[in-house]
């Protein structure tokens, strides 16, 4: 698989799933859903991932060239089991430690536009401030290893890894039914990867819901990390409500935009945990 197809399938997987919520009548969420709310959404789901993310794989491939000369390829002999290892570590796990770092007060307002919906569905995938991806390291560090050799092992890697990422943000969720079933394989799943139960406690509202946990469950593919680093809370339920309370006064600009222009007042609401 080349990465033009990876993408065709991340696409076509997100719209499977937003199909599936508009089906289910979990799409749309009109009582929560603000003209900001709007903008936000199809920003994040076109302008970030169409366009951010390719230029900095181009740059990342650029840096790569820098740092080796005439290095294209130059890691192509690893195996593909061992390829997949090193993302999982360069991308995946600098990403939970972005993630959570993201969370600080004085980084927050970057990644703040992911929480504020009032809602939690493939809408808000994507949906972050611009800025929170151009310094994603995950991302310089995939462009760097698709640059050297990389490319086939990481177009399977990042469909496995939107895959799991597109359906814990779901509305609809598809691990609710197994705990019953399987149980015993979905106390392996959910430790493992992330689920809509778990990703959909760290997006909850009120943590006095005993649900809610936006201090922790920031792995994005795996769970592990947050099982590995004391992170992971997990209750196999859904909080009934989303969002950030008193962000009224934040415009849409701000929160693709400007993170600093209402940053004093936004971190007071943002409920974030500055990092261990």
């Amino acid at each position: 698989m080349d990465f033009d197809n990876a993408k065709r399938l991340v696409t076509f997987i997100f719209a499977g799933f937003a199909v599936l919520e508009l089906v289910r009548g979990r799409f749309w969420f009109r009582e929560q859903t603000s003209r900001k709310d709007l903008i936000l959404d199809v920003a994040g789901t076109t302008v970030l991932p169409v366009l951010v993310v390719p230029l900095i794989f181009t740059l990342a491939s650029a840096l790569a060239e820098g740092i080796v000369p005439d290095s294209a390829g130059m890691l192509a002999w690893l195996p593909s089991g061992v390829m997949f290892g090193l993302l999982l570590l360069v991308d995946d796990l600098t990403q939970y430690g972005w993630h959570r770092l993201s969370h600080s007060s004085w980084l927050y307002p970057l990644h703040r536009a992911h929480h504020s919906a009032g809602y939690l569905s493939v809408r808000v995938v994507y949906r972050n401030h611009l800025i929170y991806y151009l310094f994603m390291p995950g991302l310089w560090l995939s462009g760097v290893a698709i640059y050297w050799g990389f490319g086939g092992v990481y177009a399977v890697y990042v469909v496995l890894k939107m895959t799991v990422i597109i359906g814990a943000h779901s509305s609809v969720a598809w691990d609710a039914p197994l705990y019953d079933r399987f149980p015993r394989l979905m106390w392996v799943v959910e430790r493992l990867i992330s689920t809509p139960a778990t990703h959909s406690a760290h997006h909850g509202l009120h943590e006095s819901d005993g649900i809610t946990h936006y201090k922790g469950n920031y792995g994005n593919f795996l769970f592990l990390w947050d099982v590995l680093f004391g992170t992971a809370h997990i209750t196999r339920k859904r909080p009934e409500t989303f969002g950030i309370e008193g962000l009224e006064h934040v415009t849409w600009v701000q929160e693709l935009l400007v993170p600093t222009a209402a940053r004093r007042k936004s971190c007071a609401a943002a409920r974030s945990s500055e990092p261990l």
